[in-house]
């Protein structure tokens, strides 16, 4: 019998209730949140940001091989025992290629802990269903701080995808309060006048 290709719909599935199952709190990002609040776009990855204990490492392991996603608990101890940098655990699955980047929510990160507390639960559709996103404010400053340590310019359309799909409904507000913390105002307003200049 031929073997069932998994597509990134059934992907997200699996991440999902591995996490419900372990009672991980999650947040998704990157492209799947800009499918809500701008436009699709093509991807193999998912990033979540989760809130992992450490006594939870290896359940949520071994929730994940059940899944044919390997993630070892030892990598998992390690990532949370380090607290030098912001490299998110890859969660892989054995067949299909599909990435899993699973950023931690880390004590005194007061930017993802207020994304986190402001995340939505949306619909995404029958594929996919109901899952907790970024607002789309949140979204934003993601993108507006990973275009400026990569320069990869998918977060500029993203962004400008969002600002076209939502308009005056943006927190502009909020969105200035933590493009001005991160040190990202004159990206923020560079962009904004270069869409203003446009239209």
């Amino acid at each position: 019998m031929a073997k069932t290709i998994l597509d990134f719909s059934e992907f997200v599935h699996l991440i999902h209730d591995a996490l419900e199952e372990v009672g991980i709190p999650y947040l998704i990002g990157g492209a799947l949140a800009t499918w809500a609040w701008g436009e699709p776009r093509t991807t193999r990855d998912v990033d979540l940001v989760v809130e992992i204990r450490r006594g939870a490492a290896e359940p949520l392991s071994r929730a994940l091989k059940n899944r044919d996603i390997h993630l070892p608990a030892d990598i998992i101890l390690a990532t949370l025992n380090d607290d030098r940098g912001d490299l998110p655990l890859n969660a892989i699955h054995g067949s299909s290629g599909f990435k899993a980047d699973l950023y931690l929510l880390r004590e005194g990160d007061s930017f993802r802990a207020e994304a986190f507390r402001r995340r939505i639960l949306v619909d995404l559709g029958p594929e996919l269903g109901e899952l907790y996103l970024h607002t789309p404010e949140d979204l934003i400053i993601n993108k507006l701080d990973s275009y400026s340590l990569s320069q990869q310019t998918k977060h500029l359309r993203d962004i400008a995808a969002i600002i076209e799909n939502l308009g005056e409904e943006l927190d502009e507000v909020y969105i200035q309060r933590w493009a001005g913390k991160k040190g990202l105002q004159t990206l923020w307003e560079n962009l904004r006048r270069r869409m203003q200049d446009k239209n």
